[in-house]
């Protein structure tokens, strides 16, 4: 177990710049294109890394499932929706050329084992654990057989579930994050200090990943003393897409990347001081002991 965990040529963890992380996950609504213009849009508003999602559709659904009848731009199935949103082997190779070029990290939330292998081809820096996988312990074990360090999403999760998830994992190269798995969530169900419970209870680096609306919450997770963010990144709130409405706008992003960065530099050490450029303040305002 350490107290920091090295993804790419950063650091994670107490003392360091939060890591913030934009998640596209199905967003990019099967559009290579699409994927891109969010690839960009996070580069642009400062974010660290982007992330995806990757599944192997008949693995992780049933047939039932796949055949239930759901309408949607690519059919009439479930199945048509699903592997109608999933990227392949080409439009991965598209995205890690593109994020490259860019300059930005990028990873994946895999939900079954042949999707880490897959992933795994692409040498990804870090592996995520999405919160409805902490419970699939192997999945947790294939996951950290890649010898890669590991993001574990807790939301729908008890504290007995985590800490088996924990003892699967174990801490080394751990990060985990405070979730709650709403979409979109509200304020009143975010009980982020939780980052902090996570914090004391497992001694690994911990941050937030929020789907409600609004941006003050993420910046109040790191005063909390989140490590990292992670937000769903949308063009648009009201495009078509299941996860749209839980997501931030690409200006929205600027801002909490902007926000972050603020808050860090006002947080300083605790130590209380007389700086210097107060000196010539007091003494022109103070009356006494100038």
């Amino acid at each position: 177990m350490a107290d920091k965990v090295k993804i790419m040529d950063r650091w994670i963890g107490e003392g360091e710049a939060c890591y913030v992380v934009a998640e596209i996950g199905i967003n990019h609504n099967g559009d290579l294109d699409v994927a891109r213009q969010l690839i960009s849009a996070a580069k642009l508003a400062g974010c660290d890394a982007v992330k995806l999602q990757k599944r192997t559709i008949e693995v992780v659904y049933t047939p039932e499932d796949l055949a239930r009848p759901r309408e949607s731009r690519f059919g009439e199935t479930n199945g048509d929706l699903k592997r109608g949103l999933e990227f392949g082997r080409d439009e991965y190779q598209a995205i890690d050329e593109y994020c490259k070029m860019l300059g930005i990290t990028w990873f994946a939330s895999c939900w079954d084992e042949p999707s880490v292998d897959f992933i795994e081809q692409f040498d990804p820096p870090c592996y995520k654990i999405a919160s409805a996988s902490l419970t699939d312990d192997a999945l947790l074990r294939h996951t950290r057989a890649r010898g890669r360090p590991v993001i574990l999403s807790t939301a729908m999760s008890t504290i007995e579930q985590i800490d088996h998830a924990v003892e699967v994992l174990g801490k080394d190269d751990l990060v985990m994050m405070h979730c709650v798995g709403t979409y979109p969530a509200r304020n009143e169900d975010l009980n982020l200090r939780c980052v902090q419970t996570l914090k004391d209870r497992y001694d690994v680096p911990v941050g937030y990943s929020g789907h409600e609306v609004g941006l003050a919450t993420s910046l109040a997770a790191v005063v909390l003393g989140a490590c990292m963010v992670e937000r769903h990144i949308t063009l648009d709130r009201a495009m078509w897409g299941s996860d749209q409405a839980a997501s931030v706008e690409p200006y929205g992003f600027q801002r909490i990347c902007r926000d972050i960065r603020a808050v860090e530099k006002a947080t300083g050490d605790g130590v209380k001081r007389v700086i210097d450029d107060e000196f010539p303040v007091m003494k022109k305002l103070r009356r006494v002991g100038a």
